[in-house]
Formats: structure tokens, sequence, C-alpha cells
């Protein structure tokens, strides 16, 4: 404290060093308070506010408000959605679902985990929509074949590659992801260790997606190998399938590998000799779980073997089927679907023959009393 009595003193110096500010004796015009001690707690509010900004600006792949958004969309989408579309016998609405809801969920993977369990089926889904689209142009194809319509042929054969192209891209991606979705390295030369599967759904999507890999191995081919699937996706598929129940899923399991066996004898296991035998055998299993996509899969693999009397005993089983069949009612669109591949067969080979697409109620039956149309050498189109 400073001395009234002192020599030195100042009376300014004295009133403002009462009043509680600082003195700068070099510059005795410039007075500030003294710097006050910041608490801690001062100093996190605003740490606070910037993990806080920058949560909310998804820096580093969070944003704490569109993960849990995406982990609960996500979620949702396995346990709610997939059940309820799996139930739908609307094939058509169930592929847009797949094509619409596909981008959405799988933006969220910028801020979450990549959903590949829901994405797979989502992808199933959008090759449905993606083979209506090329069928459609092939039995474009088909019918300018018919009128000796070379121009016409020549331009679907060009659509329908493409769309063929974009499909396989599609079912490879599905394939991709159900092997994700289980960690489930689908190269391994000797099958190790199976998916630990949690319930049937996800047995399911690891079935549909090997489904999915073989039919991307074909629609490449029909796209005139556009798409680069690589042909021994076909041998991983076989492999895989014996991790599922052949009766458990209606004969599905065993005719995936059945129509590997056809292209490559060599992959036939011991007892297996006539493949053809063996699918036909698994036609009562499909009845009995009440999904056809088994006998499904082996009218398609006659078809591209051009086994015609095969063809006709296929379509006319699932015909009769029509009136007396009970779907299994989880999943319904599993065989819808497959119903509608039968009908493209069907429709391939009616319009090969007579020029337009099957009648309402002729399915199932090939009339034998028109001739077919006359065919021409289509070598040079493409």
């Amino acid at each position: 404290m400073l001395n009234p009595d002192d020599r030195q003193f100042r009376p300014m110096e004295w009133i403002v060093r009462k009043s509680g500010l600082a003195w700068t004796r070099n510059r005795p015009r410039t007075m500030t308070r003294p710097r006050k001690r910041r608490r801690p707690l001062a100093l996190i509010r605003p740490m606070a506010l910037t993990v806080a900004f920058l949560g909310l600006s998804g820096c580093g792949g969070f944003h704490l408000i569109y993960t849990p958004v995406g982990q609960g969309l996500s979620g949702y989408a396995r346990d709610h959605a997939t059940p309820y579309v799996l139930a739908m016998d609307d094939v058509g609405m169930a592929c847009e679902h797949g094509l619409g809801v596909e981008p959405l969920l799988y933006s969220f993977s910028r801020v979450t985990h990549n959903p590949d369990l829901t994405g797979t089926l989502l992808q199933v889904l959008g090759g449905i929509c993606g083979e209506r689209d090329a069928v459609e142009e092939e039995l474009r194809y088909l019918r300018a074949s018919y009128h000796n319509n070379i121009s016409e042929m020549q331009d679907a054969r060009s659509s329908l590659q493409r769309r063929y192209a974009i499909n396989a891209k599609r079912r490879l991606l599905a394939y991709e992801r159900s092997m994700a979705a289980f960690d489930f390295d689908p190269t391994q030369p000797e099958l190790d260790e199976c998916p630990p599967y949690r319930n049937n759904q996800d047995e399911l999507t690891f079935m549909l997606g090997l489904l999915s890999g073989l039919q991307a191995v074909m629609d490449d081919a029909r796209s005139g190998g556009r798409a680069g699937v690589s042909r021994g996706l076909a041998m991983q598929v076989e492999r895989a399938a014996t991790c599922l129940g052949n009766k458990k899923w209606g004969g599905m399991p065993g005719n995936l590998r059945a129509l590997v066996w056809t292209l490559l004898p060599d992959s036939r296991p011991d007892g297996i000799d006539d493949p053809w035998q063996f699918m036909a055998e698994n036609r009562q299993l499909a009845m009995d779980k009440g999904v056809r996509t088994a006998m499904v899969l082996e009218l398609v693999m006659a078809e591209n073997l051009n086994r015609t009397d095969t063809m006709a005993e296929v379509l006319s089983v699932l015909a009769e089927s029509e009136g007396n069949f009970t779907v299994s009612p989880d999943y319904r669109l599993v065989d819808s679907t497959g119903m509608e591949v039968a009908r493209f067969v069907s429709d391939r080979l009616w319009t090969r023959r007579y020029g337009h697409a099957t009648p309402s109620n002729r399915f199932g039956r090939i009339s034998k009393d028109r001739e077919p149309g006359k065919e021409i050498d289509t070598e040079g189109l493409l």
C-alpha cells in the first residue's frame, strides 16, 4: 500500500491502484484492468461447441443427426420393410421399391456403416426391373426376326445388349454385397466355414445373393460380354450353395449347383451322374415348400441349352400348379418373381415361333398345329 507521506507518492497512481486498474509506468496514459485467470469450465465450453459444430458439419464421417437417422433407417428396412416386401406378390411394385430406396439407404453409408444386408435385397429387386426392360427389347428383337425386319433387329439387339450389361452389373453388386454382409470369402478353394445366419431372412438373403451372382454371369453372356463378369464366379456360387439346406429352401440351393454342373461337368460331385434328373427330383420339394423358383431355374437352364422337351415339361407343371398351389405367405415375392421369369421364357418361345407373346390362356402350352416362322441368318447383325 502506498504511503501518502512517501516522497514518491503520486496521487493519480494511488487513485488508479485503488480502483483496481493497472498502471503502466512507461505509458502513464494507458490503463487496463488486470487479466483474470480463466476457469477450466470456460475453456471447456468453446471446445464442446467446436465438437458439436464438427458433428453437425459431418466431419470425420459422423453426424449428430444423419448418423442415427441412417442407423435407424437401416434397422427399419432390415427388420420391417424387408419382411413386408418379401410377402408381397406385386413384382413391379417391389422392383420399383428397390430402385427408389437403394440410393437413399446407401447415401447414409457416408455417415454410418454400409447396410450390405438390406442392400443385397434392394439390388436384387433392382435387377428384376432391369430384367423386365431387357426382356422387352429381346421380344422386340424376336418379333423383328419373325417378320424379317433387319433394321429393327439391329436396333433391338443393340438395345437389349446394353440393358443386359447394366443388369449384369447390378446383379454382380448384389452378389458382392451379400458376400460382404456375411464376411464370406467366395474365392476360398476349400469351404471351411459357412456364414453365421441369425434367422431365415439372413439365409434367404445369402441365397438370393448367390442367385444374383449366377444371373450376372448369364446376363453378361446375353450382353456379349460387355459387363466383364468373370465366368469363374459360377464355381464360387456352386461351392457357397452348399451352405444352404436344399430341402429347407425347396430345391433352390441344389438347382443353383446343378446349373453349374450342366455347364461344367467336371464340377459334379460324386453320385451326380445326371444333373437334369437331380433337378427333376427337386420339383416336388418346390411344390411342398410353396416356392416354385427351383423349377424356374431348371426351365431357364433348359432354355439356354435348347432342351425343348424339358422346357415343355416344366412349363406344363408350372401351368397346372396355378389353380391349386399354395404359396408360402412369407415368400410370395420369391415365388411371383420366379413365375414372371417363367412367363418370360414362354413369351420368348411363343414369339420365336409365332411372332407374339404367350396368350393369357395358353401359358404352359405350345400349339403344334402351327408352323414356326421362317428362320433367317442373323450372324452378320452383331
